[in-house]
Order: structure tokens, then C-alpha cells, then sequence
């Protein structure tokens, strides 16, 4: 069993290579958007917004956060 913690997902046209997901939480989404964490909060309680249950708190993923609002993530590797 991999004993990495930092959640991944398979690199696109690599099949077999794994890089990891860059996971925001509700307070640095809303910050790097200037909105509240209640407009977060609403998104990704309507589905607007993928987000993972992390105990009590949520973690967004980097990724869909820029898709939403149409900002460009610059990706390493």
C-alpha cells in the first residue's frame, strides 16, 4: 500500500503516472477570487464547485477553482 498521503490523479497522456492535487481550502479559494467563503460555501453545496470532505472542512481543488472563474493555472513538469 502507497503510504503517500497527497491525493493524485493520473496524468493526462500518461497512462500509469500520477502527479499530486493541488488542494485549496474554502478560505484561500475565497481570497484568491475576492469573495466571501459563504459564496465558496454555497458553490460547493450546489455543486457548482468539487470540493473533498476533509473531517469538517472542505479542500477544492486548485484545478476546478481557475476553471470556474476562468483563471489560467500554470501546471509543472
Amino acid at each position: 500500500m502507497d503510504d503517500d498521503s497527497t491525493p493524485t490523479e493520473a496524468a493526462p497522456g500518461r497512462p500509469g503516472t500520477r502527479r499530486p492535487i493541488n488542494l485549496l481550502t474554502v478560505t484561500e479559494v475565497a481570497a484568491m477570487l475576492r469573495v466571501s467563503k459563504m459564496t465558496i460555501y454555497r458553490m460547493v453545496h450546489a455543486g457548482r464547485l468539487p470540493s473533498l470532505r476533509v473531517g469538517q472542512s472542505y479542500r477544492i481543488p486548485a484545478e476546478a477553482a481557475a476553471k470556474l472563474f476562468g483563471i489560467s493555472i500554470q501546471q509543472q513538469g
